[in-house]
């Protein structure tokens, strides 16, 4: 009996060693630093016409190293802040070095990242009064622009594969919580959602997951992070806590020492990466936690 009891507690151990050594680790030194004699990825503007705003509207697009128009990629939207633009991912987090540099050491699957203006109005400058109210409108409104007229046109115009476990969709702050709303009220359309430093647009966590039944069965990730010195963490921690309660699989990463700016958002984009568009290990979820930055 006692011989059992050892076993039991031997294997134990090396299953939580062997999660462990799954989980994907936070950045370190030089993630985000161009390397010579890498393959690189392209970043091109393309323009598409919006029913929903009446206009083309532009957005910039990443192409992996690699890439050919004779194989199929799946999707990553990744969206700005309420300061921002589609250039803000490219002038602040360069998602294309970070994904350059994952690519070369195996770690992430070969996708498409699309950066759209998230700002769905004729005039989408980040100019003026941000907080004008047809400008916080207008990042609602955006939620059809990308349904109805962005998604269409990438997988028109790109080999992108056509369902929801091949899109994912992710963003910081205002983008953050434009991903929650938008990935979570259309599972039919997206399986990955990932929210760094998710801002007061997001909805209640009673609107987000109304059936958590559904959103385990279909959702492949759901992805929360931010910095604990955030003024805005309440907004993920409140619906951190529903997920819990519910029973709904999601990772929940407070970074110390963290704050409101790219240092937390590109780590967010640094880690959501390795973790989409391949299996995914639901029992390892809890283990992303303030520890693994010690």
């Amino acid at each position: 009996m006692k011989n059992l009891i050892c076993l039991i507690i031997v294997f134990l151990i090396f299953s939580n060693m062997s999660s462990s050594q799954n989980i994907v680790k936070p950045s370190t030194y030089g993630f985000d630093i161009a390397r010579d004699g890498i393959s690189h990825g392209k970043i091109d503007t393309i323009s598409y016409k919006s029913k929903t705003v009446g206009t083309e509207r532009n957005a910039l697009i990443y192409t992996p190293p690699g890439y050919t128009k004779n194989k199929k990629y799946p999707v990553l939207y990744l969206l700005h802040g309420i300061g921002g633009d589609e250039f803000e991912w490219l002038n602040g987090g360069h998602p294309e070095v970070i994904l350059d540099n994952l690519y070369a050491e195996n770690k992430v699957e070969p996708m498409i990242v699309v950066m759209p203006n998230g700002r769905a109005m004729k005039d989408d400058s980040a100019g003026g009064n941000i907080m004008a109210p047809d400008k916080v409108q207008a990042f609602a409104t955006f939620e059809k622009d990308l349904l109805n007229d962005l998604i269409p046109f990438i997988e028109k115009n790109y080999p992108a594969i056509k369902d929801r476990e091949n899109r994912a969709i992710a963003g910081l702050s205002m983008g953050g919580g434009q991903s929650l709303n938008f990935g979570l009220s259309n599972l039919d359309k997206f399986a990955w959602v990932g929210g760094f430093s998710s801002a007061p647009n997001l909805k209640s966590p009673e609107e987000l997951v109304p059936d958590p039944e559904k959103t385990k069965e279909e959702l492949k990730l759901l992805w929360m992070s931010c910095g604990n010195k955030d003024g805005l963490l309440r907004f993920s921690e409140r619906t951190h806590e529903y997920l819990k309660e519910n029973s709904v699989p999601h990772i929940y990463l407070v970074e110390p020492g963290g704050i409101h700016d790219f240092k937390v958002w590109k780590n967010g984009l640094y880690m959501f990466t390795q973790l989409i568009f391949k299996p995914v290990d639901s029992s390892t979820f809890t283990l992303y936690n303030s520890n693994l930055f010690k």
